[in-house]
């Protein structure tokens, strides 16, 4: 799958910061057996992914408000230009697949 850069990016996930770097919720369980086991249990039916520093960098720019082409100039200013357009596309890609973000005006 190929992102048009034009794409605006909206974050559709819980997510927290902490000393700069982001932390995703994602929900263990979502039928209700699997809520029902975690209360059982009296365990969190979440975890968190910690993200680096250049992962949170682009996470904080899905905001629906940049592109996809002005967060690559962002990250190329910040951090160089070495592979950050293939960086930011397979972590893009990632994200959309599981549902932490959408593009604006996708279906």
């Amino acid at each position: 799958m190929k992102i048009n850069l034009e794409a605006k990016p909206i974050r559709k996930a819980d997510w927290i910061e902490e000393d700069g770097r982001v932390r995703i919720k994602v929900i263990k369980f979502k039928s209700k057996f699997g809520r029902w086991l975690c209360r059982v249990f009296k365990k969190p039916n979440f975890f968190f992914v910690n993200l680096d520093e250049i992962g949170s960098f682009i996470w904080k720019r899905c905001n629906g408000k940049k592109t996809v082409e002005q967060i690559l100039e962002e990250l190329e200013e910040t951090y160089g230009e070495e592979k950050m357009k293939e960086r930011l596309y397979f972590f893009l890609l990632a994200l959309k697949k599981y549902g932490y973000i959408e593009f604006e005006g996708e279906k």
